[in-house]
């Protein structure tokens, strides 16, 4: 079969190299010129998915890549893995969603009609489905319940003609994509997903077995959309509750990295999690949101989350006042000092900076007169961003003790390694990785 994947980022590339892998046909559709013509070129622009992957993926001539929306009328299924981020009133935005929806709707029709409405495309007969089974369409981005089965089904029907379930199958699946992680794979993490009608879920655990262990069907769209905010919810909560205790334990003299390590000796009843500078990536800083927003619509509030999410937007701010105590006890201010940010990255050892808690500190140093730059050697000159766009451009600098503050952001194996100990400017480590220490090191 073939199957098209709109998106070709962090989500949906890697899975559509997997699906490549298991023999199906990927048409990988983005809008991007620069990223389809490189991938067609058989090169990476993800630092942990190695070139060698989408080479290996072009020469068996299951995957290729294009920004021609209109060639959705050559495959059985689409798989929608495009951003939903937060707005600057910190709403959802499914834009991008309802966007990509309305892109392919008009080629979502079968059979002979289809075919004569095509007659004058570039894309040859040929290329178009036999079969006059419905197209899938699965929805992979997270967003709130209701998402699927309302607002991207009006937008396919509508542009369409067709109705859900019955002109076209309507499923919603969520990524559960950790970049760099080594103990799991796309291919090995369960995949969660739910239909439209039970139709809809019968195609698609049919095309998702082709490539993945497991899979894991369950009653609807919604179910499955509220099983993903659950989950990043709990990751949400349970690290904002080791940011409150850090924030506790260093006014009582006691090492919150010491006793997470402690507690997580207990088999049962404990999980650890770890505190750091704020949230990053693209799903535990805005996914919970996404479940606040929607409750209103009930008119229930979500106290537990929205306290937690208070939590971790404010650790920047502890982060930054450590770093003020530190320049203060070595006789300086935060204003006209020299500060050196080690990692822009959100986690460790990857080049994913999508927001990233290091953009907020940068901002908030400069607001107070620092002199700031920064260095990571997964990210060697910022990339246009968002919700940043003032810093593309800047160029990582080497480490060197120059600065009157280095701030350890991200917990880089190099940054673990380094030797820091013959510095004599106050080296502030937000992660509580740094071995190697100088003499005047403090934890944030």
């Amino acid at each position: 079969m073939k199957i098209a994947i709109i998106g070709l980022g962090y989500v949906g590339l890697p899975l559509g190299l997997r699906f490549a892998e298991s023999g199906v046909s990927v048409l990988g559709l983005d809008v991007d010129a620069a990223k389809v013509a490189a991938l067609n070129g058989g090169t990476s622009y993800i630092k942990h998915i190695e070139s060698a992957a989408i080479q290996a993926a072009r020469e068996s001539g299951h995957f290729e890549a294009s920004f021609d929306f209109s060639r959705v009328a050559e495959v059985e299924a689409i798989l929608l893995c495009v951003p939903t981020p937060l707005d600057i009133h910190r709403e959802p935005d499914i834009s991008y969603v309802l966007k990509s929806g309305e892109a392919i709707a008009p080629y979502l029709g079968s059979g002979r009609s289809d075919r004569e409405d095509r007659g004058n495309s570039s894309s040859p007969i040929s290329d178009l489905p036999s079969s006059s089974m419905p197209k899938l369409v699965v929805l992979e981005s997270t967003t709130y319940p209701g998402t699927t089965d309302t607002e991207l089904r009006e937008v396919l029907e509508k542009g369409s003609g067709l109705k859900a379930g019955e002109g076209f199958h309507l499923a919603f699946s969520p990524e559960r994509e950790d970049p760099g992680r080594k103990d799991h794979s796309v291919k090995t993490i369960p995949k969660i997903m739910g239909g439209y009608t039970p139709q809809c879920l019968d195609r698609c655990v049919e095309l998702y077995s082709q490539a993945l262990d497991q899979v894991h069907p369950v009653a609807s769209c919604r179910v499955a959309e509220a099983t993903k905010l659950t989950e990043n919810i709990f990751r949400s909560v349970n690290i904002a509750l080791v940011n409150e205790l850090k924030v506790v334990f260093q006014k009582m003299d006691i090492d919150v990295w010491d006793v997470i390590d402690a507690a997580a000796t207990k088999p049962f009843g404990f999980m650890p999690f770890y505190p750091g500078p704020g949230l990053g990536g693209h799903c535990i800083p805005i996914d919970p949101f996404y479940l606040t927003w929607k409750a209103r619509e009930y008119e229930q509030h979500t106290r537990f989350i929205e306290l937690a999410g208070e939590i971790n937007t404010k650790m920047p701010d502890y982060v930054i006042d450590r770093v003020a105590e530190a320049l203060n006890e070595d006789g300086k201010a935060v204003k006209g000092s020299r500060i050196l940010i080690l990692g822009l990255a959100y986690k460790p050892n990857l080049d994913d900076d999508r927001e990233s808690p290091s953009y907020v500190l940068m901002k908030k140093l400069e607001e107070r007169g620092a002199v700031v730059e920064y260095n990571d050697p997964f990210v060697p000159v910022i990339k246009h961003t968002r919700d940043h766009p003032q810093y593309a451009g800047r160029n990582s600098v080497e480490i060197s003790g120059n600065y009157d503050c280095l701030l350890v952001a991200t917990n880089h194996a190099e940054y673990t390694e380094f030797d820091f100990s013959g510095f004599t400017c106050p080296v502030v480590d937000a992660r509580s990785c740094v071995r190697n220490r100088p003499e005047k090191y403090f934890k944030a």
